[in-house]
Formats: structure tokens, sequence, C-alpha cells
């Protein structure tokens, strides 16, 4: 089973504080470069295991690491790096307050578990879903001002339980995220991520005469959200 530990209210609100509260002592500014470290939450529901059992309620699950990004590319794009830290025995059960507050909802429970990443991939962009060459409209500002970053994450399978018939694990996914990007100007320029649903591309395929077409459906499968460390 999914190790869980009982913590008084205190304890788990200090560590809501420490996961999911605004780092107040930040003074460099925020980018997608690895000057700045981020925390990603992954709020996971009714994702489906290798044993075709769905996720006991909603899941969350904790990334730190940085946006680095390729050389050469118009609009930037890159890389997550992730920065591989495990949780301690206080961390795996906490009071998401944060999570609830948004959704009008009194706090609760959650697991909080960590993935591991297989590979990833973020661009920025215009309107994704009505591409145009129009960057040079972009080049009457300082700074090409694209509205959206675009993440891919593939993460690596995860052993969710073990029993004497080999335990349950999350499979490996692919994720996908349209995630709202803007320079703040209350803070001469820090990137701000909003927070964003996170979707998994189903696949179907279809037989056609003489042929097998693959279609691609996006499938919501949860949230997530954006805090910067340093």
């Amino acid at each position: 089973m999914i190790p869980t530990t009982t913590a008084t209210m205190n304890d788990r609100t200090s560590l809501a504080s420490s996961l999911f509260a605004t780092d107040g002592s930040k003074k460099t500014m925020t980018t997608l470069t690895e000057d700045t470290t981020w925390r990603l939450r992954l709020l996971l529901d009714g994702v489906t295991t290798t044993k075709g059992r769905k996720l006991r309620g909603p899941t969350l699950f904790v990334l730190e690491g940085q946006f680095i990004e390729e050389e050469g590319y118009e609009p930037p794009q890159g890389f997550f790096r992730p920065i591989n830290r495990k949780l301690d025995e206080r961390e795996q059960m906490i009071t998401t307050t944060a999570d609830a507050s948004e959704k009008g909802e009194a706090g609760a429970s959650e697991r909080v578990m960590t993935l591991e990443l297989a590979g990833s991939r973020w661009k920025l962009s215009e309107d994704p879903n009505d591409p145009k060459d129009g960057l040079w409209v972009w080049g009457l500002f300082k700074e090409p001002l694209y509205p959206f970053l675009l993440l891919q994450m593939e993460t690596k399978e995860l052993i969710l339980e073990e029993d004497g018939d080999g335990g349950d694990s999350l499979p490996a996914l692919k994720l996908y995220a349209q995630v709202s990007h803007v320079r703040s100007e209350k803070t001469e320029g820090d990137v701000v991520l909003s927070t964003a649903n996170l979707n998994v591309r189903v696949l179907e395929q279809v037989k056609l005469p003489g042929a097998t077409v693959d279609l691609y459906e996006e499938e919501a499968v949860g949230r997530i959200s954006f805090q910067p460390l340093s």
C-alpha cells in the first residue's frame, strides 16, 4: 500500500506552507532558465493503474527542477531538468489547503508522491490552435510576448502497492498541458505560469479499407501548477 503517517494539524500546516506557499524570500528574477528552480504540483485524479484500477481520489505528485532553454530556437523551447528528491515520511500525507481553497472547498488530506521523468519538452507559443506567421507583430515589442507555454512530460512507471500479486503501479504517462505564460509588470518581468489542465493522449486505431489510421484524443486527468523557488 502507499505509505501514510499520522501528523498533527500543526505539522500539516507547516508542510503545506513549505510545499505550496510562495517563497517570500525570492529576490532574483523568475525565468525559464537554469537560474530558477520551479516546483511543479501535478494533481492527478481518475488515472487508471496497470491493473485497471482507478487512483483512489486525487493524488498529488511533486516535481522540482529547472526549465532549460536550448539555443537557436524561435520561439524559445527546451526541456525540464528535474531535481531528484525523495519526500520524507511527514510529507507523504499533508493537508493541501491551497488547492482546496481554489475550488471553494475545505482543506482535505491527499497523498503526496514524487514522479520520475523519462523525458520532457516545452515550447513558448502564440495561439497553438491558430498557428500563424505572426512573429513580425511581436517584433514591435522589446521581447516576443508569447502567451502560452506548451508542456509535454513523459513519466516513468511508478510502483503504488506491493502485495502477493506483485503489486500495482501507475503506468508510464505522456502528459500535456497548455499553460498561460506572462511577464509580470509588477516585478520587472518575472515569468508567471498559471495553473492548467493536464491531459493524456488516448490512441484509437481506425481500420479503413486497406489501411489503419491512428487517431488521438486528449483526456483530462488532472491539473498542474507552478511555484518558483529561487
